[in-house]
This record gives C-alpha cells, structure tokens and sequence, in this order.
C-alpha cells in the first residue's frame, strides 16, 4: 500500500465521519510519523507491511466511531500539539474562541488568571504559551486529567503554569484577574450524547443538571469571591445558552456582559466583569459541582 492507496480511503468514512479526508490524513502521518506535507509531496511512499497492518487496524476503529484523538493520542489546539486520553474531554477548534477572546479582555502584562476543569490543558497552556507574564492556575478534580495537564505543560516548557487538582475553587485562593471555564453545559436528556466522539468521553465533562447550566450557575456564583475589581469570568457554553448564561450573569451583580459567537456562527462564549470593589458575595452563597474534564 503507498500512499496514494491509503489516501484514498477516506470514502470509508463518509458515512461516519464528518471529516473523512482529515481523519485519514492524521491516521496516516501518526502510522508513517511524517508530517502532512510529507502525504502530497511523496505519493508514492509505500507503507511498511507493519505501518499496512496498523493504519488499517486503525481504520476499523475509526469505522467503529472512536475518536481520531484517542487512536492518535494527540490533538492540535491553538498553536499546540497536545496529548490526550479518555478521560478528558478532546480539544476542539470551537474553544479557540475563548481563548481569542481571553486575549482581547486581558493586556499582555502582568495578571493572574485561573482555568476551572482544565482536562488536558488546553485552554490554560495556549494562554500560557501568548502571555509569558501571565501566572496561571489550571484546576481540575480528577486525577489523570491533571497528570495529563502537567505531562503537557512540561513538554511544552512552559513554567508561567501551575495544575492542581481539586473540585472548581477549592483548591485555589486570592483574587484573580480572569477566570475562565469550559464546564459541563450538555442536558443530561440531549439526543447528542449518543452521536459523534462524545459517545467516547466522560460524561461528567459533558453533563451538568438544570439544562445543562447548573455548573455554569455554581461558577459564576463562586468566582465573585475570587475576582480583583473589574476581572472578568468568561464561559464557553452550549450553542443555544448564550441568553440564559447573560441573563445569569446579569442577575448575579455582574457587568459588561455580552456573547460572541463560535467559527460555526453559534454564539458560544459569554463573558462579564465583576466591576465594583465593595461587591462581595452574599452571605450563604456557595457553589457545588465537579467537573471530569
């Protein structure tokens, strides 16, 4: 089989895949260990008949639904290459958006911004990885999701990071400049659950009660506690909650809020400022949840 042949079977996966080319294409350069590139300029390449037998094992794999992500172990975010594991969530292009937007709230100087239920790290590392001023703090409450975050970390040499591990704001203390999240938002009843890779990751990562916002409210409840004047709290959150998580956010005393919208058009990201010195929680607010990331 050269490369061409194995190229070609990407129309194996039209039917399951909804990016069969780009399925096959990183199946195959994680098999050869070549980059893209290497696929369109040596057609002609002929797989060894071990790299044969595991691209099409592979494959059958990917026909069976698992993840490109997990058969690969890596996924590219940001400007990152990143491992991953089942017991994370995969990174997906979609949270780049907050990452974007992360950029814009926050000059590049010093700040200290916090990452709550980081999973493989993406979202905290890629920030790391533009703002070397910056202190961060990647949260997650299980434990391989945090070995996996500081396994990136390191490879990625990145020393601006610190991964704990604890359930959203136990672990962490002081006041924070932006608190970001991409917390579970899916409904436990929605009919996505049973489709596409999520079928493979942990629901705990996907699923939060009272239609899906009930991290989301715990978050922005706590995270008044642990804002400096005028930081901001920026969710990612499901494509149809941009309302409900602004309509939240203005009922908990905070300001600036507004939305923006994924690479889809969906608005996906919702972000607001905690703006006033003598806001404080009130007396009895708490927050619950965990999050599997």
């Amino acid at each position: 089989m050269n490369i061409t042949q194995a190229l070609a079977c990407s129309s194996q996966l039209e039917q399951s895949s909804e990016s069969p080319q780009a399925d096959i294409e990183l199946l195959l350069c994680h098999v050869i260990e070549r980059s893209r590139t290497f696929l369109f300029t040596r057609p002609e390449y002929e797989l060894s008949s071990a790299q044969a037998q595991l691209f099409e094992q592979l494959l059958q794999r990917r026909l069976a639904g698992e993840p490109v992500a997990h058969l690969t172990g890596v996924r590219g975010f940001w400007t990152l290459d990143l491992e991953v594991t089942p017991a994370t969530l995969i990174p997906r292009p979609d949270t780049e958006a907050l990452v974007e937007k992360a950029l814009e709230l926050l000059a590049p100087t010093a700040a200290r911004v916090l990452d709550l239920g980081t999973g493989t790290g993406a979202i905290v590392l890629a920030l790391a990885s533009e703002c070397p001023a910056w202190k961060l703090v990647g949260v997650d409450r299980v434990s391989q999701a945090v070995q996996l975050a500081e396994k990136n970390r390191v490879r990625l040499q990145l020393h601006n990071v610190e991964i704990v591990e604890g359930s959203w704001f136990e672990p962490v203390a002081g006041k924070y400049d932006l608190i970001v999240s991409n917390p579970p938002y899916i409904d436990p009843e929605d009919p996505h659950l049973k489709q596409g890779d999520v079928r493979y990751e942990p629901l705990s990562a996907l699923v939060a009660e009272d239609n899906g916002l009930a991290d989301i409210r715990a978050i922005a409840g706590a995270a008044r506690g642990f804002l400096n004047p005028g930081g901001w709290l920026l969710f990612e959150h499901g494509y149809d909650q941009a309302g409900a998580v602004r309509e939240l956010l203005s009922g908990l005393g905070y300001q600036s809020v507004d939305s923006a919208q994924d690479l889809a058009g969906n608005d996906r990201i919702t972000w607001a400022a905690w703006g006033s010195p003598e806001a404080e929680p009130k007396v009895g607010d708490t927050f619950v949840g965990d999050r599997t990331c």
